[in-house]
């Protein structure tokens, strides 16, 4: 389950997740399970975050951070990901299906294990 307090941080914009990450580099990123479907989060700073069994469905994650993110099992069908940085991150059993991975970075052993 998502750290309540984090996804009400991530839920005020991005300007603000990235400026709380910035002044909180040590706290661990924890949205399992989070519905974030059909949001705005271009350019967010998810770095190693755990998303695992995430709702990212359609959601516009264009050059997001998600390097080193654990993404297993997540839904991130139609989701817009162009230019993202996914170098080393997790995602096994991840749905992406229709997603936009152009120009993303997929480079420091991305596993893609099951994905669809």
């Amino acid at each position: 389950m998502a750290n309540q307090k984090q996804l009400k941080i991530l839920k005020q914009g991005v300007d603000v997740w990235n400026e709380w990450r910035e002044e909180n580099p040590h706290i661990e990123i924890d949205l399992r399970e989070a519905g974030l479907s059909e949001i705005d989060l271009p350019d967010i700073n998810l770095k190693d975050a755990n998303l695992s069994v995430a709702d990212l469905s359609l959601t516009n994650l264009s050059g997001a951070d998600l390097s080193g993110a654990n993404l297993i099992e997540a839904n991130l069908s139609g989701a817009d990901l162009i230019n993202a940085n996914l170098h080393g991150a997790n995602l096994i059993g991840c749905n992406l299906r229709e997603a936009d991975l152009r120009r993303a970075d997929l480079n420091g052993g991305v596993d893609l294990t099951g994905a669809d």
